[in-house]
């Protein structure tokens, strides 16, 4: 009864609402990557993270000692709470700022930075000029600048880590990856990565393929729930291949992930058309599994990064 206060406390320490593996996936990547930081680097990062607007939120009420963490768990999601900002606007992907990489400065929500469209169609349907500006590209800008050594300001470098905890997260998640096109979707962004494709899940609903993946992981969370679920039966409990988890270039995380959208996000029952489907017991299975595996994978490459761009 003693811990109660404790806990209840803690399960009231909210980050704000997120998309993309929503804020439940992204928080359990950022807590498992920062168990595995070399003690050096979590200063480093900690040191950074600071900088940031919204720390005084993050930590708000955290558990003395737990600080540190808190931050690094709500610092996942800030790249997405920027979009319900009031003083964050809007943008597009041919803008002339659109790549641009400024730091705190910048009140853009850059949505296109959130994913890398590699365009299939599994019809032969035409497919125009891929984007200007995607994750992969602003990702390896942002670890071309972490380094102390490239330079940049701290303001910068905490800007590109924030991001960063988020963007690694969303190219694991399979149709961050993704752009199909089919002759009863052929508009110039294709299915906007299953955006356009409709399913009913077991719960009954009728929802967006995309939001059905992003949601695997739960939605609104506090940093409390996030860490319990990471290590009660959660993605701490999968060990990632070793020579997979040292791979850290995002090109190869965006085909990783393109190739699972084709052979599991897009498997049957899933349709061409928008028509909405009913998904069956098997496919919900192996998209349990697959983003489990990917988030696992995921926390993994974002310490193994970390610990190589900022020891």
């Amino acid at each position: 009864m003693r811990s109660l206060p404790f806990l209840v406390t803690s399960m009231l320490l909210f980050c704000s609402p997120a998309q993309a593996w929503w804020d439940e996936g992204h928080m359990q990547i950022a807590y498992v990557a920062y168990k595995q930081l070399d003690p050096a680097v979590r200063d480093k990062a900690d040191a950074l993270l600071k900088l940031n607007p919204d720390y005084a939120t993050w930590t708000a009420g955290a558990p003395s000692g737990m600080e540190n963490v808190y931050a690094f768990v709500c610092a996942a999601t800030w790249a997405d709470d920027i979009k319900e900002k009031q003083n964050y606007l809007n943008g597009k992907v041919t803008d002339a700022n659109a790549g641009q990489n400024v730091g705190y400065s910048d009140l853009s929500k850059h949505d296109y930075w959130h994913y890398k469209d590699i365009l299939f169609s599994p019809d032969g349907t035409n497919l125009p000029a891929a984007p200007p500006v995607d994750a992969v590209i602003q990702l390896k800008k942002m670890i071309a600048v972490l380094p102390s050594s490239s330079g940049a300001t701290d303001d910068l470098r905490s800007y590109d880590l924030v991001w960063m905890l988020h963007l690694v997260g969303d190219l694991h998640q399979p149709l961050h990856a993704v752009s199909r096109y089919t002759a009863h979707i052929a508009g110039a962004d294709g299915d906007r990565g299953g955006n356009e494709e409709h399913v009913i899940p077991a719960t009954g609903e009728t929802i967006a393929l995309h939001a059905y993946w992003d949601r695997i992981f739960g939605g609104y969370s506090s940093v409390f729930g996030a860490i319990y679920d990471a290590t009660h039966n959660g993605i701490s409990s999968i060990t990632p291949n070793d020579a997979m988890a040292r791979n850290i270039d995002p090109d190869a995380w965006a085909q990783e992930s393109f190739e699972l959208a084709k052979q599991n996000a897009y498997a049957t029952p899933i349709r061409t058309d928008k028509t909405a489907v009913e998904l069956t017991r098997d496919y919900e299975t192996k998209a349990r599994n697959v983003a489990r595996s990917q988030a696992a994978l995921a926390a993994a490459r974002l310490a193994n990064l970390l610990n190589q761009i900022l020891r």
